[in-house]
């Protein structure tokens, strides 16, 4: 796939939207990427949009692991635990979606987006226990969660933060904040093994993915530091991140209904 100069310089800012909100919000902007790819640069092909969008997201993730890994945030069993059966589930995940038809796929996003945006808003103010390990009595229940995010991710192609980071702190009741770093080693984990998966179909932009990781990193660093500025208004903005997954879902509703037209 060949794409336009201009449609490079769109995937950049594309990613910057992307790393904005990851650090501004603490996750659930790699949901946007696919509908950043298909609508703003104007990928043709939304497999090859979910192909491109997995690694990009993938290599997101495995940059912001480094500050939280520096800062003691990772709590590398759960992440090992949770990563090893959500590998498996980003296979299958991934490899049932390229049998689906594109459209139709971006329809079932744009439903999984409305489910986003509903448990976003409902736990805008979730916290977690300190203290909280892996252990032999709660591996079920993080390899359980660990293979269903797993799925999702590998289906739809995004990193999926916004269900591992729940799905963590229910199966240890692990403190967000450890929820979140540890969190970023299955996102890229699974990330990456859809990436592959779409890679080996050839349905991998790579020119697109550095792009969009390139603005994701600028975008990231200024999402961060607008966290810290606007922290004690925390829950406000994921009301209204919440809100902008709302439209964005319902867009892509209608125009995939009016491709099946």
């Amino acid at each position: 796939m060949t794409l336009e100069p201009l449609q490079y310089l769109l995937g950049a800012v594309s990613g910057s939207l992307v790393g904005l909100t990851l650090g501004l919000f603490g996750g659930g902007g790699s949901i946007l990427a696919v509908p950043l790819m298909v609508y703003l640069v104007g990928v043709p092909s939304a497999h090859m949009a979910i192909g491109t969008s997995a690694f990009a997201v993938a290599a997101n993730a495995g940059t912001n692991l480094v500050g939280h890994a520096r800062l003691g945030n990772v709590k590398w069993r759960c992440a090992g635990l949770y990563s090893v059966a959500g590998v498996l589930g980003a296979f299958l995940g991934s490899t049932l979606g390229k049998a689906i038809d594109g459209q139709k796929l971006l329809f079932l996003f744009a439903l999984l987006m409305i489910a986003v945006g509903i448990l976003m808003f409902r736990n805008r103010d979730r916290t977690g226990n300190a203290g909280a390990e892996c252990n032999r009595e709660n591996a079920p229940k993080v390899l359980g969660f660990g293979g269903m995010t797993g799925i999702f991710s590998g289906f739809f192609g995004i990193g999926g933060g916004f269900l591992i980071v729940p799905g963590l702190v229910a199966a240890t009741g692990m403190p967000m904040l450890n929820a979140i770093g540890s969190s970023l080693v299955a996102v890229a984990a699974f990330g990456l093994t859809t990436a592959l998966n779409y890679a080996f179909s050839g349905l991998v932009d790579w020119p697109l993915a550095f792009v969009f990781v390139a603005g994701g990193i600028l975008g990231g660093f200024l999402g961060t530091v607008a966290a810290r500025w606007l922290s004690g208004r925390k829950g406000a903005l994921d009301v209204a991140f919440a809100g902008l997954v709302f439209i964005v879902a319902l867009s892509m509703l209608y125009k995939s209904a009016a491709a099946f037209a």
